[in-house]
């Protein structure tokens, strides 16, 4: 589609999002009219003093909800590193282990699993005490930590497959033409794979990351105060859902678009650009010819 089409594509579409919230109002006769219609809505059923107050109580939660995202996130890509590298080498035992794991994380909702972290360490942490005699307090551990721990688990399964997807996509020759210069398998896949997996394993993980942000919402079953149980203490108290929960919409959505520039740039910083865009020519070269020999 040309560019011309692309823009007039856009305008039809913006203006069918200007007339269609219009077209009852033209279609139905009711008891005001357009203008009156709104103007009724935001004096007497959205409360705008309601919205606009959530906004800070909710903003001061955002390092909380980042908390939980970044340091999961972490955690669960050096677990799904692990169990790519379990299962490209087919390591027995661990294998089957993994692909137990992987399989439960999948086939489980990740609120399951919030509560099966929030209910089953304090039953860990009771059996180590009557075993070993010891006396750890679950009353110390922060609810925080039940979170970060189910999270970095379900991230860890669902990372584990893009890592080793990533991981085999990368050109065996390179690989092969690093060990001919005398590298170690360590240097090799330091130098060589990793590097090359990244780039193809950025975008992927980058939503994964996004979506991890907002699966934080589920954070408040196991006692944690972030943004959205902020929003749900608030219009509880105010009776407000809906301008509430607005007001957390509104606060998700422009973080979200942070991270997704943040990924972009990440992208752009990883992959590897050839003089003069020769990448986009090495499919045309033809094998009937040599190669070295183009201008």
């Amino acid at each position: 589609m040309k560019k011309n089409k692309k823009i007039i594509l856009g305008i039809v579409l913006l203006l069918a999002l200007i007339i269609l919230p219009a077209l009852p109002f033209l279609l139905i006769k009711g008891q005001y009219n357009f203008h009156d219609f709104w103007t009724m809505f935001f004096t007497k059923i959205f409360s705008w003093s309601a919205f606009v107050d959530a906004f800070l109580p909710i903003i001061k939660m955002i390092p909380s909800s980042l908390e939980m995202t970044i340091i999961a996130m972490v955690f669960g890509l050096l677990l799904g590193l692990i169990l790519a590298l379990v299962r490209i080498n087919k390591i027995p035992i661990l294998n089957q282990l993994r692909a137990l794991f992987v399989s439960f994380i999948r086939g489980t909702p990740i609120l399951v699993q919030l509560y099966l972290s929030y209910t089953g360490i304090p039953l860990i942490l009771k059996a180590i005490n009557m075993n070993y005699g010891t006396n750890f307090n679950v009353n110390t551990i922060p609810a925080m930590l039940f979170v970060i721990v189910a999270f970095a688990l379900n991230e860890g399964a669902y990372n584990s497959e893009t890592i080793r997807a990533a991981i085999q996509s990368v050109d065996k020759g390179q690989i092969e033409a690093a060990k001919s210069l005398g590298m170690t398998s360590f240097q090799v896949f330091m130098r060589v794979t990793l590097p090359e997996a990244a780039t193809v394993a950025t975008a992927p993980l980058g939503n994964a990351l996004i979506g991890l942000l907002k699966s934080t919402s589920l954070a408040f079953v196991a006692g944690v105060v972030e943004m959205t149980a902020r929003a749900q203490i608030i219009g509880g108290s105010t009776f407000r859902l809906f301008e509430t929960y607005l007001a957390l919409a509104l606060v998700y959505w422009p973080i979200c678009i942070i991270f997704e520039l943040l990924i972009r740039g990440l992208e752009r910083k990883l992959d590897v650009r050839m003089p003069n865009d020769k990448r986009k020519n090495r499919a045309q070269i033809s094998l009937s010819k040599n190669p070295f020999n183009q201008a």
